[in-house]
């Protein structure tokens, strides 16, 4: 499934968001991979943070960092942004992030996750993330809503989330 979605940046720049179902993704150029991102579980809850440059709710994750696998970064950034360890994980899916100024583009991988807290939250290290919440699935709209890429995430988040158990 491919979903295309424009997006227009608080800078004015225009994006075109094109979200594809993945089971894996070995084939993806690395070089062109940006962010891990994890729509996790736990106790049946989905994890979300708030904080980041928009300064708003959303999932949990960032940047790969030199030389790091996409489960290393996935592992790391929800250790660093929520205190909690990532359990199981199946890759969801990404997205490729196309500039329209100049065509240049970035993929954006998604997995879906089986998280437990290390203990209580406190801060994330890098200060990105300021509090995070365990909500219902069928609420994440309360908290943010990103079109039909969204609704997909949290869907076959959910779907897979079976296989995790």
């Amino acid at each position: 499934m491919i979903i295309t979605e424009n997006y227009k940046g608080k800078s004015g720049v225009e994006y075109i968001f094109e979200y594809t179902d993945a089971g894996s993704f070995a084939d993806l150029d690395y070089s062109s991979c940006r962010q891990v991102y994890g729509v996790c579980f736990c106790d049946n809850k989905l994890v979300i943070g708030f904080g980041g440059r928009k300064a708003d709710w959303g999932l949990i994750g960032g940047t790969i960092e030199k030389d790091e696998t996409f489960e290393e970064t996935l592992k790391r950034e929800i250790q660093e942004e929520s205190n909690m360890e990532v359990l199981k994980c199946l890759p969801l899916g990404y997205q490729k992030m196309t500039d329209t100024r100049d065509g240049s583009f970035v993929y954006q991988l998604r997995y879906a996750c089986l998280v437990r807290p290390y203990g209580a939250f406190e801060s994330d290290p890098a200060g990105s993330v300021t509090e995070i919440k365990l909500i219902e699935p069928k609420d994440y709209k309360q908290y943010f809503d990103w079109g039909q890429i969204g609704e997909r995430l949290v869907s076959r988040a959910l779907e897979l989330k079976e296989k995790l158990v």
